[in-house]
């Protein structure tokens, strides 16, 4: 069994990946560190792992764990592995900001790869530290990297993208409400663009990234659009072509919706044609594929894993 470690051990994307590990058929949890919530019982905080057998937070770390994931605040990964030292062999997937870009990808001796396994998979397979994409990101670089593996960015891209509130946000504020903020300005940009560039080099436009708040639970639904100057079927088999062989991104040929994905790892994509702008709407769990299941999918690549395993969800309709 591959031994992980959790730091950050309150938060929503540390729910998720305990449970994930739980029930991961190669993984066993080794602790959950948590220093604001050391000796108490984790469903305290995560309540719907009550019942289920478990060790309690812990301000102790094992620097011998296979595999360790931080949940911490951006900007703090890096500070807390400055601090601690852990062993040669333990493989690191940080799920903040910190090493995302390539100007932060290192860290001493360490070098976190870019973890967008559509993207990537080959130097994940290879990799002991690595940097999991932002949910916002993951959405919207799925939607354009097929575009622009083929060259086919040739203009600005418009994009609005929904996401569900944060645990800070009041009843009364969330109650049949929808905003936006960091219009054009969100962090998850320079992440994106650089994907982006990754795909089609010397790509040189902007990207119009307006990100919205939702009343809803969970969940990322993403729409992109920009000039695309060839005809639907092409574009279809585009997409079908580049996610041919990927594990969970899918593309669809009838309209797409939110709870087809909640709950699951999956990105489901669908395209539409007005004129000449192609329209991409994505959607995905943004605690899953945008943040803890991909972090597991990643773990898999790594330790030369299926994938898939650990992570055969299903979307819950109700």
């Amino acid at each position: 069994m591959i031994r992980a470690g959790i730091v950050g051990g309150a938060g929503y994307t540390a729910g998720e990946l305990i449970r994930l590990i739980i029930n991961h058929p190669a993984l066993e949890l080794d602790f959950v560190f948590s220093t604001s919530n050391a000796g108490n019982d984790i469903a305290l905080v995560h309540a719907d792992l009550e019942g289920e057998v478990l060790p309690k937070f812990t301000s102790q770390l094992n620097p011998e764990v296979e595999v360790l994931f931080l949940c911490l605040g951006h900007g703090n990964s890096k500070k807390f592995l400055e601090e601690h030292q852990f062993s040669k062999a333990t493989h690191i997937i940080d799920l903040s900001s910190d090493f995302r870009l390539k100007e932060d990808r290192f860290l001493g001796d360490m070098e976190f790869v870019y973890g967008l396994p559509e993207l990537n998979e080959t130097e994940i397979s290879k990799a002991k530290y690595l940097a999991n994409p932002g949910c916002f990101a993951t959405a919207i670089e799925l939607a354009l990297l097929p575009l622009a593996s083929e060259g086919l960015l040739i203009d600005d891209i418009h994009v609005n993208a929904g996401v569900s509130l944060s645990k800070t946000t009041h009843f009364t504020w969330r109650d049949n409400n929808f905003s936006h903020y960091k219009a054009f300005s969100h962090q998850h940009l320079g992440e994106i663009t650089q994907s982006v560039s990754q795909a089609q080099p010397g790509w040189d436009r902007e990207i119009y990234f307006l990100p919205n708040r939702g009343n809803f639970s969970r969940g990322i639904f993403s729409t992109a659009y920009t000039t695309f100057v060839q005809d639907l079927d092409l574009a279809f088999e585009l997409y079908e072509g580049f996610y041919k062989k990927a594990s969970f991104t899918f593309v669809s040929n009838r309209e797409i919706f939110l709870k087809q994905v909640v709950n699951t790892n999956k990105c489901l994509i669908h395209l539409q044609k007005h004129k000449d702008k192609l329209l991409i709407t994505s959607v995905i769990d943004n605690l899953l594929k945008g943040a803890s299941g991909q972090a597991v999918e990643n773990m898999n690549l790594m330790f030369g894993l299926d994938p898939k395993l650990g992570l055969e969800l299903k979307a819950n309709f109700f």
